[in-house]
């Protein structure tokens, strides 16, 4: 059993909040084990989710795509932090009235983190360093809120026996955002990514 002096215990309790906003995910106060088994020998994964969604919480503006795609690194044995999203691709993006974009991840690799233990077979965690680009008829960077450089942490979950990822909090914020974009999108709007990507292969996460 962990034990904190009374000055370890504050910090325990700040730092467990998941810091507000795709600048997020504040890292626990106390060391966390994260074993990993399942990978290949490389440490290989893909990882596909279908019909992944951004919507623009600023004007309620939703973006859907069929299916992403995505490559990374997670070996077997104890990672700190778990592993990087390498490559991460969008399939057939609209918004409303059936406007298409593009959508191009930036700033990979991205950083695959736990930020808690696992319980029941679900550890919670974080991927940092996120941004990507729409172009099209509307143009827009969404990145972390400091900057547009910045890259955005959002947070989700890992569930071992579906071997899904899921993303479903987290801020994202619009920068140059130029075109034919009519108040859908506008500079400084807030938004957040929801996705659950199915990992292959099967890895087992266990955190305490």
């Amino acid at each position: 059993m962990r034990k904190f002096s009374k000055a370890a215990a504050g910090t325990a309790v700040t730092g467990a909040a998941f810091a507000a906003v795709l600048g997020l995910a504040a890292a626990p106060a106390f060391a966390l084990t994260s074993v990993v088994t399942g990978s290949s020998s490389t440490g290989a994964i893909t990882a596909t989710a279908s019909t992944p969604t951004l919507t623009d919480t600023t004007t309620g503006t939703k973006l859907t795509c069929t299916s992403s795609n995505a490559t990374g690194t997670v070996k077997n044995g104890t990672n700190t932090p778990l592993g990087t999203i390498n490559t991460v691709t969008f399939a057939t993006c609209k918004g409303p009235a059936g406007i298409t974009f593009t959508v191009t991840a930036a700033g990979t690799p991205w950083t695959l983190n736990a930020t808690g233990v696992t319980s029941g077979g679900v550890t919670p965690g974080s991927l940092t360093g996120v941004r990507a680009t729409l172009s099209g008829l509307c143009n827009a960077t969404f990145a972390g809120t400091a900057s547009s450089t910045s890259g955005a942490t959002l947070t989700g979950s890992y569930k071992n026996s579906t071997h899904t990822l899921t993303i479903n909090a987290g801020s994202l914020k619009a920068y140059s955002v130029s075109g034919l974009c009519l108040g859908l999108i506008n500079n400084g709007d807030l938004a957040t990514f929801n996705a659950a990507y199915v990992v292959s292969p099967a890895l087992q996460l266990n955190v305490t």
